[in-house]
């Protein structure tokens, strides 16, 4: 890593010992800046080159503080460690050293070994309530929880896309000393934890930047959440760099999903936040790069990132299992057990082809291995981004549900769950925040008119039904409850099955093809590592097929198939090494 100047500053309150702290602002539209601390004291801090302001104090951990623009106004530190209470109140001094660590020698878990279970830290209790879930999600066969965002948002709920303050946790989640014990906790139960960060856009609501720092933004180019972030400018990229290696160094997550890349559409920043980070961490600790990633950019998986969101994958998936194709369903109507064979084949099912914009998308993917995609049939997405929040298993059949889970937790691929998915849960998952006055009123009508393209929403009184993201009720009735149930043995027992056959021989899998069997079903051949060959048959159709089982049988579903693959089924077979053809 280069030596800081004076013209890369860290930014924030960086403790320099036990008493001292080094407040540094990149405020180059400001003349004056001051920090104010709690209790009346003011500081001006003193202008240093290419915009900063920077100043040294006696100041401990737990000083709360601001900084004063001109004069005029008090504002948050956009790189604040904490908050003692929401987005507009007073920062928070942290000491980084201060948790005493406990499995200190944890060094991760490889990526193949990856099962990815992804949740809502408020929507399970905060910090502590995670907690009391890992020896479930342990014995369950989860190797690793995925916390949606938890950069500072306003209000109490929210999903956590609206953050303003990347380097802040969440406040009424718990404490930054409570997050570091979540982790400690889940590294004690073998699990690894990634954190799901967000450095395409800041929330509607509590962001200061542009009234001292309007270079942070580019006006010349637009993101779905207004003007672009300016990765080009040294200081900002320095502002996300140094956030990622704060959550993984700082709180030793064991690594991070990037959401939606493609609209930072900056592959020199990507690249340059994987090298960092791989320079950064210890050797010998495993650390993953995760991207969501709308244009199925290949090359960036060929390097420093281990793997992308298949959101291909589930979407065709989706169309088979409920017959719905509206909306970006629509890319995948056509043709959809060719797209699956596509996708379990090579990859990407889009490589370059249009979409119903007419815009192409996406880049070969075949050369990657399959553990470069992380697979899912639901996610926070998927199942909140629909008007009610239903999940798949109120959509399909619990036969189709079944041989779909089949699929997804013993292909070679990386599986990723949403949390409730292993017991059915009844519960929806709802979009939900704590706007209030006329941000409140934007966003409600904004998420109603979301649905006019889907025929079930298409009379505006229906959409007068969707459920108000602001209301606390919306919040409460996304919590799950966990009761064990059928669904959630199957759960067990393919993860058994994956941990014992599967995992240990998926470094240097490679995908042999897969092709369309009839309507709706489809097979599919790996190469593992150690030269057996993984067969999955998938058959989401209402039609038997004749289909002796090759190889030696690892799970079926319905079980006794015979020579026939009955609707509504899968079978996954291993042929040991010379015994395939």
């Amino acid at each position: 890593m280069p030596l800081r100047t004076l013209e890369t500053w860290p930014h924030g309150a960086i403790m320099l010992d036990a008493q001292h702290t080094r407040f540094a602002l990149w405020a180059p539209d400001a003349f004056y800046v001051s920090v104010e601390l709690e209790g009346g004291r003011s500081v001006a801090m003193l202008p240093q080159p290419e915009g900063w302001f920077e100043t040294e104090i006696p100041c401990p951990a737990g000083t709360r503080y601001r900084y004063n623009i001109d004069g005029e106004q008090d504002v948050p530190d956009p790189a604040a460690r904490a908050q003692a209470t929401d987005v507009h109140g007073w920062s928070v001094v942290v000491d980084p050293l201060a948790y005493p660590w406990r499995h200190s020698q944890w060094q991760g878990r490889p990526w193949h070994e990856a099962v990815i279970y992804e949740l809502h830290v408020g929507a399970l209790g905060g910090y502590a309530g995670v907690e009391h879930h890992l020896p479930r999600l342990a014995e369950l066969g989860v190797t690793a929880i995925e916390l949606m965002p938890l950069a500072q948002f306003p209000g109490v709920r929210n999903w956590g896309y609206d953050g303003v303050l990347p380097y802040a946790p969440q406040a009424s989640y718990g404490s930054p000393e409570q997050l570091k014990h979540l982790i400690d906790t889940a590294h004690e139960h073998g699990i690894a934890v990634m954190l799901d960060v967000v450095y395409n856009h800041f929330g509607p609501d509590g962001n200061y930047l542009g009234h001292y720092a309007k270079g942070f933004f580019r006006e010349d180019v637009h993101t779905p959440w207004g003007a672009g972030i300016d990765f080009d400018r040294r200081e900002v990229r320095d502002f996300f760099l140094d956030n990622a290696l704060m959550w993984l160094l700082e709180y030793r997550f064991d690594g991070l999903r990037l959401d939606a890349v493609h609209a930072i559409d900056n592959p020199g920043f990507l690249k340059e936040l994987a090298q960092r980070v791989r320079q950064q961490v210890d050797t010998g600790r495993h650390v993953w790069l995760v991207l969501e990633n709308e244009f199925n950019q290949a090359n960036l998986l060929e390097h420093d990132f281990d793997a992308q969101w298949n959101d291909d994958g589930h979407n065709a998936l989706h169309v088979l299992l409920t017959g719905e194709t509206d909306a970006y369903y629509s890319d995948f109507a056509a043709d959809t057990t060719a797209k699956l064979a596509r996708c379990l084949g090579e990859g990407f099912i889009y490589q370059g082809e249009s979409t119903r914009h007419g815009h192409t998308r996406g880049e070969p993917s075949a050369h990657l291995p399959p553990s470069a995609f992380v697979l899912f049939l639901q996610n926070h997405d998927q199942i909140g981004n629909r008007a009610l929040g239903e999940r798949l298993h109120q959509l399909c059949s619990p036969q189709a549900l079944a041989a779909a889970t089949t699929l997804l937790l013993m292909s070679p691929m990386i599986p990723l769950m949403f949390m409730g998915d292993e017991v059915n849960a009844s519960e929806p998952f709802l979009f939900f925040t704590d706007h209030h006055g006329e941000l409140a009123e934007a966003v409600r009508e904004g998420r109603r008119n979301e649905f006019a393209d889907f025929a079930a929403f298409k009379d505006p009184e229906r959409r007068e039904r969707i459920p108000d993201p602001n209301a606390a009720a919306t919040f409460q009735h996304s919590s799950p409850s966990f009761k064990d149930s059928a669904h959630t043995q199957l759960y067990r027992e393919l993860l058994n099955l994956r941990h014992r056959h599967i995992v240990p021989h998926l470094p240097g899998s490679v995908a042999l093809g897969a092709h369309v069997l009839a309507d709706a079903a489809v097979t599919a051949r790996w190469r593992l590592g150690d030269g057996s060959v993984l067969q999955i048959d998938l058959n989401l159709s209402a039609t038997a097929l004749d289909s002796p089982t090759p190889g030696h049988l690892l799970f079926a579903t319905p079980a006794n198939q015979g020579a026939h693959l009955p609707p509504y089924s899968a079978r996954v077979t291993l042929s040991p090494v010379g015994e395939h053809s």
